[in-house]
Formats: structure tokens, C-alpha cells, sequence
């Protein structure tokens, strides 16, 4: 097992997290927009994350003989959310059906921000234990003065 193994495994983390903030920015940045290029209102984007995997025959080999579990975290996908649109009745709107009826996009603000506040969360764990390994290797370099 490779000292450096804990920050691969907190920086892939760092990564992940990053790129989950992005899209909940997005979704939120996108919370009213009832038209994009395909003619439809906006559809929120969720990130999944999966475990990192080595793709030689030969590295799964070893991490099987050397009982090495963690890898870190992936992306996964970036799939929009099929749930439906909101129908907001508002008749003087560009985009309103013969009825008044806008469609909206299925972005929940609420549900955004818990999510940016988890990924926040997250990025800052992996921090944390990112200076831990840090400090760590620090203090035993310090041993061998």
C-alpha cells in the first residue's frame, strides 16, 4: 500500500464533490428557464458517483492479493431528472399553452441547496483528511531528524 494512497483516494473526492457543485449551480441557475434549445423547459441534472476501479487484469489482482478495498470515487453519470414539469398558470407569459399554463422546470430550490450544502460538506471532509494524511507523512519525516 503506497503512503499516497489517502490523498488519491481525498483528491478523487475533491474532484467528485467539485463537479456536484457545478451541476446543483447549474440546476439553480437554471430554476426559471421555461425554454432551452430543444424547446423544452429546463430538466434538472443529478450526479451519481461510484467507486473507482482499476481497469489491468493485473491491478485487480493485486489489490485482491493485497486486500487493498479503497480506490476512491467517480463519476459515474450526469442523468436529468424524468420527474415532471410544474404547470404555473401564468397567461401573459411568452411561453403559456392555450390555457395559461407555463411548464416550469422540475428544479426545487429547497432540495438544491440541501444538496449544495451536502456537497459542501463532503468537499470539506475531504479536506480534512487530506491535511490529516499531510500532516501525518509531515510528522514522520520529522521522525527520521
Amino acid at each position: 500500500m503506497s503512503m499516497f494512497n489517502s490523498i488519491n483516494i481525498s483528491s478523487s473526492g475533491l474532484t467528485a464533490e467539485r463537479l456536484r457543485m457545478d451541476i446543483i449551480s447549474k440546476n439553480i441557475a437554471n430554476a426559471n428557464t421555461t425554454r432551452t434549445a430543444n424547446g423544452t423547459p429546463y430538466r434538472r441534472q443529478v450526479v451519481t458517483f461510484k467507486t473507482a476501479e482499476n481497469s489491468s487484469f493485473k491491478e485487480h489482482l493485486n489489490n485482491s492479493l493485497n486486500k487493498n478495498i479503497a480506490q476512491g470515487v467517480e463519476v459515474e453519470s450526469i442523468k436529468e431528472d424524468n420527474s415532471a414539469f410544474k404547470r404555473v398558470y401564468d397567461p401573459g407569459h411568452p411561453d403559456a399553452d392555450k390555457d395559461g399554463y407555463v411548464l416550469m422546470p422540475n428544479v426545487n430550490i429547497v432540495t438544491e441547496m440541501v444538496n449544495m450544502i451536502s456537497a459542501t460538506r463532503s468537499y470539506e471532509a475531504n479536506v480534512t483528511a487530506l491535511n490529516a494524511s499531510k500532516s501525518m507523512m509531515m510528522k514522520a519525516l520529522e521522525i527520521g531528524k
